[in-house]
This record gives structure tokens, sequence and C-alpha cells, in this order.
């Protein structure tokens, strides 16, 4: 909701403060992106109950559409940058720098805090207790299975661990 009316707050100051010809892609960019964002609220107020079978078609809709919004965003501040530049011919090279910077720290622990949970499962044990020492310390244990918490199973060595998702959890 907090985006929603940042973004509202956003489009009136637009409008109050500049030409709204929209004859440059940032601006017809921004306003498609409204749209899509209103659109979005609206979808949400209308989410199926948990087990209606249009759920999953809503799910995989809400989804696409969050996930569209938010790369169309990015691409429009670039896009807002170069309107910019062509308007005051200023630099705008420090702002493009810090802002890809930016995306890229944010897709780096998006990315990592995904396999954080995998990354710390790696070293459960069945069985293990402190006394004992772990696998990789110098000793073999034959058949040692690895508990996957999240699921309650119990995998054997080189079986692969499923991290839970959204979309799993939705069709589990």
């Amino acid at each position: 909701m907090l985006s929603v009316v940042l973004a509202t707050v956003g489009a009136i100051m637009s409008i109050r403060n500049f030409e709204n010809s929209f004859n440059n892609n940032h601006q017809r960019l921004g306003l498609a992106l409204y749209g899509a964002l209103w659109l979005q609220v609206s979808i949400g107020f209308f989410k199926p109950p948990r087990g209606n079978k249009r759920r999953s078609m809503w799910y995989v809709v809400h989804w696409l559409l969050g996930t569209a919004i938010s790369l169309v965003g990015i691409i429009n501040i670039y896009t807002g940058l170069k309107a910019y530049h062509n308007k005051t011919s200023r630099s705008t090279t420090l702002w493009t720098i810090l802002f890809t910077a930016q995306i890229s720290l944010i897709a780096f622990f998006y990315l990592f805090q995904d396999k954080w949970h995998y990354l710390q499962k790696q070293g459960v044990i069945l069985g293990h207790d402190h006394g004992q020492p772990a696998v990789g310390s110098g000793t073999t244990l034959p058949h040692v299975n690895l508990i996957d918490r999240e699921r309650g199973k119990v995998t054997l060595p080189g079986e692969p661990c499923a991290k839970r998702n959204a979309l799993r959890n939705l069709f589990d």
C-alpha cells in the first residue's frame, strides 16, 4: 500500500510541476506503470480463497503483473535519466552508476537470501549430536540421512533438497 501511496504522490507532483505532453518514453512508461499499479491493487481485492480453483490463475496473473511492474519501473528510471540528460544536457553518469549499483546490490541480496537457508541446512545430519564428529571431519558415516526441516522429509546424500517457494506453497 505504501508503494501505491508514494506512486500516487509522485504522479500528482508530476502533473502539478512538469510539462506532461507524453512525448517521451519516460512519460509514457510512467503512465502505463501507474495504470498497471492500480490494476495490481484491484486484482488484489479480488483474491479467491485458498482451495478455489481460480486461485492458481489469480496467483500467476498477480505475480506476473507485479514482476513486470518492478522490471518496467527499473527501466523507467533509466529512461528518466536519459530524458533529463536530453532536456538539460547535464551529465547523468553518476546517477546511472549509483542506481545500477543499488539495483545490483538488491539483486545480490535477494538471490543470496533465497540460498541462505539452503546453505545453512547443508550441515544438518540425522542423529548428529555435539559429541559425535560431523561428516567431513575425517570420519565416514555410512547411510547418513539429511533432514529437510521445512518439509519434514529425510533425504539421502546427493538427493536434492528443494526449497519451498511461494509457487510451490500455492500448489501443495
